[in-house]
């Protein structure tokens, strides 16, 4: 068994009377890709946040590369190498696709962040951004400010943003959404090969991309995990198929 680079146990997250994240426990192990899906209002966002320091669990535990997490912050986290593609609102709109990454690569090599006119010919910040940039295939957009990009534009603009601070894992959260067919298909092809580089958590709605790529899947319904397995196990799961894959036999 692959060693597991992530690992939440009976992790609990209420707000009020609703248990939003109730016990959940599972693991991300190095060179895979580690589905979470699930309906709407299941929880799934409620864990990534955790998980990345933007929210406190009431109770249980998150371990990475071995360490407690408690009392992280989202940054301190990131320092650590748990990179997690943002909301799009954390992109700052008024810079182009390029300075955005650049302002990764420079948080990744400690430098401040210099705003001055020399920085746009830094090649020790453009080379390695452009790179990211083509890695997700934006680089016929760099120039292009993040306010002009599409929607799906912009979670590939994310990913590079992500890949940018050069994580030990990934924590990719709806990657696919607001991408056309040709979109999907070339991002599905990307993110096989970056499991190589880095274990990827992935939540993710279409269901197309999570049975192309994860080697597990964990099953969200309510806030609890009722199943985790390959996906030939999640398929044939009664459960699974009455709770969310739409099997009312």
């Amino acid at each position: 068994m692959a060693e597991a680079i992530l690992q939440l146990t009976d992790l609990r997250k209420n707000f009020g009377a609703l248990k939003a994240t109730d016990g959940v426990s599972l693991d991300l192990r190095a060179g895979e890709i580690h589905a979470l899906i699930g309906p709407n209002g299941a929880g799934k966002s409620t864990l990534i946040h955790q998980i990345s320091g933007s929210l406190t669990p009431d109770g249980g535990s998150i371990r990475f590369l071995g360490q407690d997490m408690a009392g992280l912050d989202m940054a301190a986290r990131a320092r650590r190498g748990l990179g997690r593609s943002f909301q799009i609102s954390s992109l700052a709109p008024e810079f182009t696709a390029l300075r955005n990454v650049m302002l990764a690569v420079q948080a990744r090599q400690g430098s401040s962040f210099r705003f001055l006119r020399p920085v746009a010919s830094d090649k020790s910040l453009t080379d390695p951004a452009m790179a990211m940039l083509e890695r997700v295939g934006l680089e016929n957009r760099a120039n292009v400010p993040a306010a002009e990009l599409s929607h799906g534009e912009r979670r590939q603009l994310e990913v590079a943003i992500a890949l940018a601070l050069g994580p030990k894992a990934f924590l990719l959260d709806e990657p696919m959404a607001g991408l056309g067919p040709d979109g999907s298909k070339r991002l599905t092809g990307f993110l096989d090969a970056l499991r190589h580089e880095a274990p990827i958590l992935l939540v993710e709605h279409d269901m197309d991309a999570v049975f192309a790529l994860a080697d597990r899947i964990s099953v969200l319904v309510y806030g609890r995990v009722i199943a985790t397995g390959t996906v030939d196990e999640i398929r044939a799961n009664p459960e699974v198929r009455r709770a969310y894959l739409g099997d009312t036999a």
